[in-house]
């Protein structure tokens, strides 16, 4: 497993600096009109913006699929998750896959982009793990459990913990609670949140914590190690997809080729990549969703 190659997934975005901008002279998915007026050989280029290799490794089956098709998938690496959407929205890239449903309409609502979701990735289940205690029936009160500390995962992690009984969430808390949400405390744990990417080095100093998949995978958390598994698996918001500019959903062209992204990517050999490489940390989403369907 490519543990090393990992780069972190959490949403939680940082302003940090670009490390490769997305522009290049090759042809895109937005010359593939005039392409495909031209030979029946031309190739069709599509820029896929993505965060850190461990994606190249998850899209691969897709990418030989679609140069069967005369469509060259090129991968865009972005060294942070502020970005990708900008350069979609310039037009700079084609697609990007890099985001769930929250962190995309956050950025819209903030920056005014007009890009949706057209198709369905993955989700990566939050887990809660311990060094100490083998399943949450041994928690006992007093015994501290770390959760994330960002919005998006700490209000996730709170719904884990609230599935797994060991607290009761006010009924009418936001979709991302925090901790004021708390209405019971079934066992009298005291929740500590801390950096997502820091809680899976600090297990042997809490009792357990709650730990996104990405991070799991790098400190070598195996699934079956969890104390309690996510199973908010069909909350769609936490959905990862594949983005695309409004505008070109305009251009049927257009559209029935990122049809063929997507296909290329909601296949079996995509699936047999997150259970044989990633052990099951990404989990199909969404695959039975046409979101194109009406363009």
């Amino acid at each position: 497993m490519k543990l090393k190659r990992i780069i972190a997934l959490s949403l939680s975005a940082a302003g940090l600096a670009l490390a490769l901008t997305a522009c290049g002279s090759s042809s895109s998915a937005s010359d593939d009109a005039a392409q495909a007026s031209g030979s029946s050989d031309a190739q069709t280029t599509v820029k896929l913006g993505v965060v850190g290799a461990i994606y190249e490794d998850i899209w691969a089956p897709a990418k030989e699929k679609l140069a069967d098709e005369g469509i060259d998938l090129e991968f865009v690496q972005f060294s942070d998750y502020v970005t990708p959407n900008n350069a979609l929205a310039n037009g700079e890239i084609d697609l990007n896959a890099f985001q769930h449903r929250i962190y995309l309409q956050s950025e819209i609502d903030n920056y005014g982009y007009e890009i949706e979701n057209i198709g369905n990735t993955f989700i990566i289940p939050l887990n809660l793990y311990s060094d100490k205690v083998k399943s949450v029936d041994e928690l006992k009160d007093g015994d501290t459990v770390a959760i994330p500390d960002d919005a998006t995962n700490g209000g996730r992690a709170l719904k884990v913990l609230e599935a797994a009984g060991l607290i009761k969430l006010k009924d009418g808390a936001d979709f991302n609670p925090t901790v004021d949400d708390i209405e019971t405390y079934n066992k009298q744990i005291k929740i500590e949140e801390l950096k997502a990417n820091i809680i899976p080095s600090t297990l042997a100093d809490v009792t357990a914590g709650v730990v996104n998949g990405n991070y799991a995978l790098d400190f070598g958390l195996k699934t079956e190690d969890a104390i309690y598994k996510d199973d908010k698996l069909d909350i769609e918001e936490y959905w990862n997809l594949i983005a695309a500019r409004t505008e070109d959903l305009s251009d049927p062209a257009k559209v029935e080729t990122y049809r063929k992204v997507i296909a290329a990517f909601q296949s079996d050999e995509t699936e047999a990549v997150f259970n044989d490489q990633f052990g099951g940390y990404f989990i199909k989403a969404g695959w039975d969703q046409d979101l194109l369907a009406d363009k």
